[in-house]
Order: structure tokens, then C-alpha cells, then sequence
């Protein structure tokens, strides 16, 4: 039984106990049966409603926070978090304006400027019709701030490097924003007095900035280590088995044209899928027809040997599930469970949906040979990194460490890329009674 399940049928257990004890021991006299159930039956069904809501906790207060408008070197206002912030998706021109817009009322200037090393990125305020985005960067005080890495104070006219005489703007605060050593760009408060505004709030807000900078950065590196993985794992679709699949092909094509031209049709949608498929997730249905397509071309090359059960939940068919992901431990289940079995065996995918844990489930299984417990401890968590190549001896039919781990360890390290702590992966096997593979990942 599922987690989420048991959690329930336990909180209506400790309903209908706290109800019985109420209406039966507490008052005097008991209440009426009938009583007793019609409280029962409220009390079950407000635990029933409100267990997906205690499920996902407490609605989170809003993260971004406006104070009033501070004007001259409040200390206030420095408000920021989470991903409210524009520039946590990092520092392009759009993100800049919106970052600028939101920063003007809570630094106590009269307009604020971003800008990268070379181009100034965003202008909001007075001057904004000649202090245009997209420009290279002029003030001197910005420069001085992106050259040493340090804030710069100018209370000068000059020093903004406009040339435009009417230029209401005189001081000026540029704090430089860093990602680790690197200076990437700078946050500029102007004001239209010679009085900067305050350099401990502007040096403040931008190490705040900074801060949203190096995480969108982790951000686009991990996007990036997740799909060189996904790469590898499409480079790691065996040459084995387009080897096989083709032999079987061309056996095929002299005792069942017609089944040998299926079959090609199978080969071309199995790597139609590999290769272009973009993203990191896609629909558990298309994952489900690359699974069949793969099955139906090896069950093409072991004929009755390989049999196949699929327990589908239909709600399953339309949620969210890693690229690729699936494939591979079916692939598994067939290379390493059932081909060194003289008589094979049955591969099972299982695929639920709980609405209640907000979790997908997917168990592949076989009831093949199995995996030694030396084996299987190789591929626990932590200890993947030093599985051995392959060592098996194939023909034997019994259960060998022919696993390498390599693919499992691709998968697990995607998954923790994608979703952090929250899914699992968990493998269990007994030699020559088979192997279950259990996967969970937050519903999509």
C-alpha cells in the first residue's frame, strides 16, 4: 500500500476513535448510535478534504515586499528573496529594466542603472531619454566600480559621462556585482542633488544581487550537466543491440518480408524518439510507446522467450516523467535479467499515479536471474562510482555481476539534478528469482 494511503487510513482510524470516546465514554449518557455515525461521518469527511491541503502545508506569506518610498538614505526597503527576484534568471536586459524598476522606490535614489562590463543594461528614472539602454558604459564612476571590483562614489555631473548639459543627475553610487571573483556588471543609484545616496545600502542590494546571479549561474550549470547526461545517455544506446535488432532483420527478411519491413518501421521510430527528443521531461504516454517500440523489436530477436506485462493506470498517460529514463532500466531488466535465461522470463512495467503524495510511480521487474548481494551493493546509492566493467561470462544462466552501473548512475545523478532529494530509486533482487526496480518522482 502506498504511504500517502496508509497516512490517511490512519487519520480516519484516529477520527473515528477520538468520535467513539467523545459520543460513548465522555458524555453522559452516550449519545445515539445514529448520532455517533453522522459525527463519524463529518469528521471523516473534513479529514478526507483536508488531507491533500495538510499534505502541502502552509500556503508560503508572499516573498517580495514593498516598503514606502524612502528618500534620503533609509536603510529600509532592502527587501528581496527567493525567485521574485528578476535577476534569478540572470543578467540579461529584461531581467535588468524589471530588476531597476523594482529597486528604485527602496534605495532612496532618484533613478537606478545596471549594466554588464560593457553595456549599460537598464536606466529607469530622470535622464532616462539620453542615459539609454543598450549603450556603452560612460560614467566614469562605473567603470572605476567594474575595474576594481569595489563601490565608487561620484557627486559629479561628470563623472556620469552623459554630455548632455540639462542632466538633472549629479550623485551617484556604483556598486560592482560579482559572481565568486568575477565582476559580471554593476548596480548604479543616481540622485538629482550632489548627496550620493547611502554606499552601505547600495553595496548591500548589490551582494544581494550578486547572490541571485551566482544561483542562476548554478541554475544554467546544472541544466547543462543534466543534458550532457542526457546526451550520454542517448550516445550509451547499445551498438549491441542495433546489431541484433539488423541480424534479426535480415533473418526476417527471407522467411517474413512483411514482419522484416515492420520491423525497420519499429528501428526508425525507436531512434526517431532517441535523438529528437528535447527537453528534460516529456509525457509518460511517449515514454510508454518508445518502451513498447524497444520491447517489440526485442521480443522480434528472442521470440516466446520474452514475454511482457504492462499495468498502465490511464491517469499515468498524460503526466511528466524524465527523458529516457524508463528505457533503460526495461533494457536492464532484459540484458542483465532475462537474456542468459535458458527458458527467459516476463519484464512487468507498472506505472501509477497517487493524487495524494502528488508522486508518479513506475516499477519495471523480472523474474529473471537475478543479481548476487555483492552485486546489488555496488549500485546502492554512493558506491555506484566504483562499480567495476562489465565482468560477466554469458551462456552460464546464472546470476553474475555483468552490471556496470553505468547507466544507473546516469539516471540517478539526472534525477537529482531535476529533482533534488524528492524521488527515489530503489532496487531490490534475489538471485535466480529476479529483480524490481522501484521508481518515484514528483507528479507533473
Amino acid at each position: 500500500m502506498r504511504s500517502g494511503s496508509v497516512l490517511l487510513a490512519g487519520g480516519v482510524a484516529v477520527t473515528w476513535a477520538v468520535v467513539y470516546l467523545v459520543t460513548q465514554v465522555v458524555v453522559d449518557p452516550p449519545l445515539g448510535v445514529g448520532t455517533t455515525v453522522v459525527a463519524g461521518v463529518v469528521a471523516t469527511i473534513a479529514v478526507v478534504l483536508g488531507y491533500p491541503s495538510a499534505l502541502r502545508g502552509p500556503r508560503s506569506a508572499t516573498v517580495l515586499r514593498r516598503g514606502p518610498e524612502p528618500r534620503r538614505g533609509g536603510t529600509r526597503g532592502i527587501v528581496a528573496g527567493g525567485r521574485a527576484m528578476p535577476l534569478r534568471s540572470g543578467l540579461t536586459a529584461d531581467a535588468a529594466r524589471r530588476t531597476a524598476d523594482l529597486l528604485r522606490p527602496l534605495l532612496g535614489g532618484d533613478a537606478v542603472a545596471i549594466t554588464d562590463t560593457e553595456r549599460l543594461l537598464a536606466f529607469v528614472g530622470p535622464g532616462d531619454d539620453h542615459h539609454r539602454a543598450g549603450g556603452p558604459v560612460r560614467a566614469s564612476v562605473t567603470l572605476k566600480a567594474l575595474s576594481s571590483g569595489r563601490s565608487a562614489t561620484s557627486r559629479s555631473t561628470a563623472d556620469l559621462g552623459c554630455g548632455e548639459p540639462d542632466c538633472p543627475l549629479a550623485g551617484a553610487v556604483a556598486a560592482p556585482l560579482m559572481v565568486a571573483d568575477r565582476v559580471v556588471g554593476a548596480l548604479v543609484v543616481l540622485r538629482t542633488g550632489s548627496e550620493p545616496a547611502g554606499r552601505g545600502q547600495v553595496e548591500d542590494m548589490a551582494g544581494i544581487l550578486s547572490l541571485h546571479l551566482e544561483l542562476a549561474e548554478a541554475d544554467r550549470e546544472r541544466e547543462l550537466a543534466a543534458d550532457a547526461r542526457l546526451h550520454a545517455l542517448r550516445a550509451q544506446i547499445n551498438p549491441h543491440f542495433l546489431f541484433n535488432v539488423l541480424n534479426t532483420i535480415a533473418s526476417k527478411s527471407r522467411t517474413d518480408p512483411e514482419e522484416a519491413r515492420a520491423l525497420l518501421l519499429r528501428l526508425s521510430d525507436f531512434f526517431r524518439y532517441a535523438v529528437r527528443q528535447d527537453g528534460q521531461m516529456a509525457e509518460f504516454a511517449q515514454e510508454y510507446f518508445f518502451v513498447r517500440t524497444y520491447l517489440t523489436l526485442e521480443q522480434a530477436r528472442f521470440g516466446d522467450r520474452l514475454r511482457v506485462r504492462y499495468d498502465i493506470d490511464p491517469q499515468v498517460l498524460t503526466a511528466h516523467v524524465p527523458v529516457l529514463t524508463i528505457q533503460p532500466l526495461v533494457e536492464n531488466a532484459v540484458k542483465h535479467g532475462l537474456a542468459d535465461k535458458v527458458d527467459g522470463g516476463t519484464v512487468t512495467l507498472r506505472a501509477r499515479v497517487d493524487p495524494l503524495t502528488r508522486t508518479t510511480s513506475i516499477r519495471v521487474s523480472d523474474d529473471g536471474v537475478g543479481m548476487p548481494p555483492e552485486v546489488l551493493e555496488r549500485l546502492e546509492p554512493g558506491e555506484r562510482d566504483d562499480v567495476p566493467a562489465d565482468d560477466g561470462a554469458p551462456g552460464d544462466g546464472t546470476a553474475r555481476p555483468t552490471h556496470t552501473g553505468v547507466g544507473l548512475r546516469n539516471i540517478s545523478q539526472r534525477l537529482t539534478t531535476l529533482f533534488g532529494g524528492r524521488f527515489s530509486l530503489d532496487i531490490r533482487s534475489t538471485p535466480h528469482e529476479g529483480t524490481v526496480v522501484d521508481l518515484r518522482v514528483p507528479l507533473r
